[in-house]
């Protein structure tokens, strides 16, 4: 019989594959001395940490909960093929390992090393060039979305648990629902019944605004003032006073929504404007020739993509600063590749361009052109002289710009009264007006250089590639498009595992090997 399961896995499982990649390097990859600082409390653990990271890391590749991955790893020859060539016997373990890892890992001052493993091996091979590829995908929450009522009742009962017996007699003391707030849920009520549902959410917020101002006299724990803080946004976000003084439910979405009190940093988000989504967005910023993921970043689902180009960026952006300043301090002759960034128009924001211009950053980011409604003149239809501060229509009709607090505005005013090209132009009484914001210099200069074909034919080249690499991370439901875990943080060391499992996937494609110069690829 074999005795380990190398003999049985090294002719049937491609060395190319992340099993025989980590057989090859999981001593050098994951060595137990990269997780020391995890134990000092309790000193070694009776499972190797590196075993308990190549099972992490497959974990997430292959999309399988706790329970799964253990057996997994017990009954799955490349799985301990993976963690070095183990004995088929070698024992199993049970899944709070895994929890307590990540846990540990969480508590640590580095939290995504793992990632930051892969990574380091890719620069060393010289797999890490000067581009990047920003773009996003939505994180599916791993709660239910509440409405109003279950949200201020859960709130509530937030409130209750975390006050101490005396806080919480206090509290009972101002609740005036007929509703001990002790089992989760909604309330009973005749749903079908508009004034009982009326009167429902009267009753919830009056209850909601007691406990509050109850709170607002007290010396809180920290327990209880994030809850309580969070019942002051809950109770705030969705309700209004009619003019009877009843509290109703308003008939709009407040701007960035609490949409769970189980994990209050989900939000509602966008994708386009027909596909929406409750939860979470997984920014990457990828290598487009080697396809290697260089960063990764988790907003909630309302944060604009581009608000996260600073983070994705950030181990880029500074380098390029440093090294520019080290040049001309130093007098060197060679020359540093800019960096180079492709970026879809969620990141062609004035902002950002400004802020990648300053850095130095050849932009490869798309900036949509402006359009007006009605397929009437759009604004690049007018010269606009940012230099001189006027605006000249279609008619060579000039005006001069004035300031705003948003940018700057240019009013036809009477001019458009009489004007042939008026129907062409505006539907408004008084006159065309052109809005410039406080970017429009970076704007302009994008659009232009967006008419060039060299610069169409490097985005069009280039671009695409990151779209593939999100596919490989959200290929499984489960892990990938559905978080597994609840809040941002958590989510975000999620996301970063799962990137350095695509990762090393990737690197088992190029024939990553360690030498003793180093990492290096067979390709």
């Amino acid at each position: 019989m074999f005795q380990t399961t190398t003999s049985f896995c090294e002719s049937r499982v491609s060395a190319g594959s992340i099993y025989g990649l980590l057989h090859r390097e999981c001593f050098e990859l994951f060595p137990d001395e990269m997780f020391k600082d995890l134990f000092r409390d309790v000193g070694r653990r009776s499972v190797p940490p590196m075993i308990v990271a190549v099972v992490m890391v497959l974990q997430r590749l292959e999309g399988c909960s706790d329970r799964e991955a253990v057996d997994r790893f017990a009954y799955d020859l490349r799985w301990k093929y993976a963690a070095g060539g183990l004995d088929f016997d070698y024992p199993g373990f049970v899944h709070t390992v895994l929890v307590d890892m990540r846990a540990r890992l969480a508590a640590s001052e580095d939290p995504d090393r793992i990632f930051k493993v892969t990574l380091q091996a890719a620069r060393e091979a010289g797999l890490v060039g000067r581009k990047r590829v920003l773009d996003s995908t939505a994180l599916f929450d791993a709660v239910a979305t509440m409405d109003t009522v279950t949200l201020i009742r859960s709130a509530i009962r937030g409130v209750l648990k975390a006050a101490d017996r005396e806080t919480e007699q206090q509290i009972r003391g101002v609740l005036r629902r007929d509703d001990d707030y002790l089992q989760a849920g909604k309330p009973a009520c005749d749903w079908e019944d508009h004034a009982a549902r009326e009167q429902l959410v009267d009753a919830l917020a009056r209850d909601a605004r007691a406990v509050l101002a109850l709170l607002d006299g007290l010396k809180l724990e920290e327990p209880l003032e994030q809850a309580g803080q969070l019942l002051t946004t809950v109770a705030g976000q969705d309700l209004e006073t009619g003019q009877d003084g009843r509290f109703r439910i308003a008939r709009k979405v407040a701007k960035d929504r609490i949409i769970s009190t189980v994990d209050p940093d989900a939000r509602h988000g966008h994708k386009t404007a027909a596909r929406s989504f409750d939860g979470y967005k997984g920014h990457v910023a990828i290598d487009p020739d080697s396809e290697v993921i260089v960063s990764t970043h988790v907003t909630a689902g309302n944060v604009g993509d581009a608000a996260a180009a600073d983070a994705l960026l950030a181990q880029d952006l500074p380098a390029e600063t440093a090294e520019t300043a080290e040049t001309a301090e130093t007098a060197e002759t060679s020359v540093v590749e800019p960096l180079r960034v492709y970026g879809d128009s969620a990141y062609g924001t004035g902002e950002l361009l400004k802020t990648l211009q300053a850095a130095g950053v050849e932009t490869f980011c798309k900036t949509q052109p402006p359009r007006a409604p009605g397929g009437r003149f759009p604004k690049t239809e007018f010269r606009i002289d940012l230099d001189d501060g006027t605006v000249t229509c279609p008619a060579d009709h000039t005006v001069g710009l004035r300031p705003l607090k948003t940018g700057q505005v240019a009013r036809f005013g009477k001019l458009c009264a009489g004007c042939p090209l008026k129907t062409a132009c505006t539907a408004s009484r008084n006159g065309r007006s052109i809005h410039l914001g406080h970017h429009e210099r970076q704007l302009q200069a994008a659009r232009a250089q967006q008419t060039d074909p060299d610069w169409k034919a490097g985005y069009t080249s280039t671009r695409p590639k990151v779209e593939r690499k999100i596919g490989h991370l959200m290929r499984r439901k489960h892990g990938g498009r559905q978080a597994r875990v609840r809040g941002k943080t958590k989510t975000a060391a999620d996301f970063s595992l799962l990137a350095a499992a695509v990762n090393l996937a990737r690197l088992g494609v190029l024939g990553l090997d360690r030498q003793p110069s180093g990492w290096v690829t067979a390709t």
